[in-house]
Parts: structure tokens; sequence; C-alpha cells
């Protein structure tokens, strides 16, 4: 009997006396596993979540030959075609599914070391595929997401948290996540809201060692007394003909500023307000300055450049619906 038959036989075994899968695994519910990957910002990916999903699979005995341990679990090690096979019947009724998919169900999460790979070897998983192509390679759940997963409600984000800052790239997952929906908040809330993000989530994130030295938002006051003062702090005096970006910024070991202008209509950091803020800094004795045009959306983004094309040469591009990583505007030599 092939892999896809033993499958179609145990869902309709268990069709007789209820369902194929129980409501939860491990005492982790499918809206767990739903909420975690929301954390990394990978809940859109329905198949990665069936995927979790199958490999916290303790009740169902493994799908290797008979001859390996009879207590071993699904959960102990699944290949790429048994996840398939979990997630097509057992989880739906929609079939095996493409082993070729794995980079959308298996990838993500491998990528940022919640699934490991494991071979099973003389009856026993280790670790990694050590031999190529082999038909045991197989993957598991790393034992702290499990532990994720398997937290009170009260405590599993700040796992996940100390989870993602532990690596790098998860670390990025995470901030992705957290802007991400921050975007959704911000949608049709106009100018001043974008600048604020852009402070909260991008000044923070990549500006490290820079200060606020004052926000331009239009409410009130230009300047306000607090913000003359710390502009006075930094050696920056400007006049009534200088450029007011939305944020400017200050780095006190580098002394260089650096400007964030954030388009929801137009201002984007173009040739002309390079060339007037560079000569505010060499006026003030500055080190220098650098500069970082702001979207909420690649939409808004293509929607400006499209037709104006204005963003200068050697200044940064951010959007904060895709916020781990900032954009330098090059050019040809």
């Amino acid at each position: 009997m092939g892999l896809s038959d033993r499958f179609i036989a145990l869902r309709d075994e268990r069709l007789k006396t209820g369902a194929t899968v129980p409501d939860s695994l491990q005492g982790v519910s499918k809206g767990r596993v739903r909420a975690v990957l929301g954390g990394l910002a990978l809940d859109k990916n329905q198949m990665l979540i069936d995927c979790v999903y199958a490999l916290l699979d303790d009740e169902t005995p493994s799908f290797f030959a008979r001859r390996w341990p009879t207590n071993m679990k699904f959960s102990d090690g699944a290949t790429t075609a048994m996840l398939a096979c979990h997630i097509g019947f057992l989880q739906g009724d929609h079939g095996k599914h493409d082993r070729e998919g794995r980079d959308q169900w298996i990838k993500p999460l491998r990528d940022l070391g919640g699934i490991e790979a494991v071979t099973l070897i003389d009856g026993a998983f280790v670790p990694g595929h050590p031999i190529a192509k082999s038909g045991n390679s197989s993957y598991r759940l790393s034992d702290d997401f499990v532990a994720i997963l398997r937290a009170p409600e009260d405590e599993w984000q700040d796992l996940l948290r100390k989870w993602a800052a532990a690596d790098a790239t998860r670390a990025r997952r995470e901030f992705q996540a957290v802007a991400a929906e921050a975007s959704k908040r911000l949608v049709g809330t106009g100018h001043a809201s974008l600048i604020d993000a852009s402070i909260e989530h991008y000044a923070k994130r990549f500006l490290p060692g820079y200060e606020v030295l004052y926000v331009d938002d239009s409410d009130g006051d230009r300047i306000s007394d607090e913000e003359r003062a710390k502009l006075a702090r930094a050696g920056v005096e400007i006049k009534l003909d200088d450029p007011m970006p939305d944020v400017l910024l200050w780095n006190p070991k580098t002394d260089r500023l650096w400007v964030i202008e954030a388009v929801t209509s137009d201002g984007e950091v173009d040739i002309h307000k390079v060339k007037q803020v560079r000569a505010m800094a060499e006026r003030c004795g500055k080190a220098g300055v650098d500069f970082t045009t702001t979207y909420l959306t690649w939409k808004d983004a293509s929607s400006r450049q499209g037709k104006h094309g204005n963003i200068a040469v050697d200044t940064y591009l951010w959007i904060l619906a895709d916020p781990a990583k900032h954009w330098l505007a090059g050019s040809f030599n």
C-alpha cells in the first residue's frame, strides 16, 4: 500500500468516529499556531500553519516502515511526502500536496530555526540531512519553538520575543510583523501618523545613536521651545530660508545629521532638498547629513516614483509595509 493510500485509509477510519485530526495537538490549537506565526509575519501562509500543526501530531503513529520502533510518532520526524499527505488528506479534502511546494510550507520556518532537518538512521532520528536524497530525510519542530507554542496565553508572546531576538533573521521577521500591524492601523490616517511611524519603527531600528531634534508635523509652532533647546545643544541653527524636513535627527558621537521625509502626497528627498540641507549642515559645522524618504506602502512609493522618479541618489528609501530593510538609491558611475 502506497503512502497516499495509507493516509486515505487512516482518514476514512477516523471519519467513522469523528474528526480526522483533534482540535488541539500537544495542547496547541491551530489558532495558537496562527497567532505565533503572526508574530513572525507568517500567519498568511495557511500551508505553513498546516505544516506546523502536522509536526505537532504526537497522536498519529509514524508512517515509516514497520520495522522501526512502534512507539515512534509523526511529530518525531516526517518526510516532505508525509507532511504533504497529512495536510492534504487529514487536515483537508484536497488530496496530497505537491512536494515541490515545500519552499512555501517548510522553508520559511526552517530558515528561522523553528523547523529543523532530521534523518532516520537505524531507527533513530539524527540532526540534519547527512545522506543526499535519502528517503528518510525528514523534518520536526525544534524544542524551543514547541515550547513557545505550548506556553500559557500570558507567556507565549514574551517567549517568542526572546526567541526572535536571539537570531537576526528571526528578529527581522518579528520586526516586520510589528510594523506591518502598525501599517494596517495607519491606512488613511495621514501624514502625521506616517511621521510617527517613521520615528517609532524606522529610526529606532536603523538609526541607533541618533536623537530626534525636531518633528515638523504642522501642528502648532513649527519648532517648540523644547526642540529649540535640543537644536542648540546639537549646534544646529535653522534660519528662515532653511528647509524644514519632517524629522531632523542628530548623532552626538559622530556629529552627523539625518533627515526623514514621510511622503503621503509629495515631499520626497530630491536633489534640491539634499543641496539645501547639506548647505545648512555645513554652515553649522556638522560632519555630514544623510537622508531617508518613507512611504506607507509599496503602492504609494510606486505611484509617486512612477510619475516623478525624484528620489535623490545616495539617499535611502523605507516602506512601512515592508519594514525590515531600507534601500540606498544608487546610480551608474
